[in-house]
């Protein structure tokens, strides 16, 4: 399983398939591995470029600072490293907040793209439950589940709820407006739960309004993580089908 060093990181990542690259960003405190549930074989035609964000998995995070602006950084340094210019690209929470700053940091490099549960900004009522998170409170089975993950010792487990703790006071990291979003030239594919308790859907609706070249998919009763329990397999056919669009 091949690691590379980006910007001060290692950067774990796995390749699957042959083709077309994909580029798949997991959620927050998630890993690489969770998209075996979106997709348990390769699409045709695609290889998929499935990284462990920085401080997750198998990742490091010498720095133990969290940004999405970093992990959008360390993407691209991966791509250079597998020497790819321009790519398409899915992310689902802490990924597509990811993929919303790679867009806009370097645009002509996302071709097309799917953000699922993403957010322009922290909405207000998402604050107070961020700064909530603590990893005092697991249990041990918690923990074991945990360390099968996160690879790199407790610490690692605790900077990440740290992490999420620490986007109740970050304010310049997710600062997306209107001016911004409408510098995305990628096909945008936004998808929302409509009882996402973390982002409500009126975040989805800034998204839409704000990307030129963007659809929205909003799924009735869904909440924050809808796309990978049952829906799984609809999303990542609706994930696809938007990818291969030509316009």
């Amino acid at each position: 399983m091949p690691t590379i060093d980006a910007n001060g990181c290692a950067l774990h990542y796995e390749t699957r398939g042959d083709g077309e690259p994909l580029l798949l960003l997991h959620g927050g405190m998630g890993i690489g591995g969770d998209w075996l549930r979106m997709f348990p074989t390769e699409p045709p035609g695609h290889q998929l470029i499935v990284p462990d964000l920085r401080g997750h998995g198998r990742s490091t995070n010498p720095s133990r600072q969290f940004t999405f602006r970093q992990f959008a950084l360390d993407a691209h340094a991966l791509l250079d490293r597998l020497g790819i210019a321009r790519v398409k690209a899915i992310g689902i929470s802490a990924g597509a907040k990811t993929l919303l700053h790679m867009a806009t940091q370097q645009p002509d490099r996302i071709e097309a793209m799917v953000l699922a549960s993403a957010t322009p900004q922290f909405p207000p009522q998402v604050r107070p439950m961020m700064a909530q998170m603590t990893a005092d409170s697991l249990q041990d089975s918690d923990w074991t589940a945990l360390r099968q993950r996160h690879v790199h010792g407790d610490d690692q487990i605790r900077l990440l709820y740290e992490m999420v703790r620490g986007f109740a006071t970050s304010y310049d990291d997710m600062a997306f407006t209107a001016s911004t979003l409408a510098t995305i030239t990628a096909r945008t594919l936004i998808v929302h739960g409509d009882r996402d308790p973390l982002y409500p859907v009126e975040m989805a609706l800034e998204l839409y309004r704000g990307i030129p070249k963007s659809a929205l998919w909003v799924i009735p009763y869904g909440d924050h993580g809808s796309v990978w329990a049952d829906r799984a397999a609809e999303f990542a056919a609706a994930s696809m089908a938007h990818l291969a669009r030509s316009g």
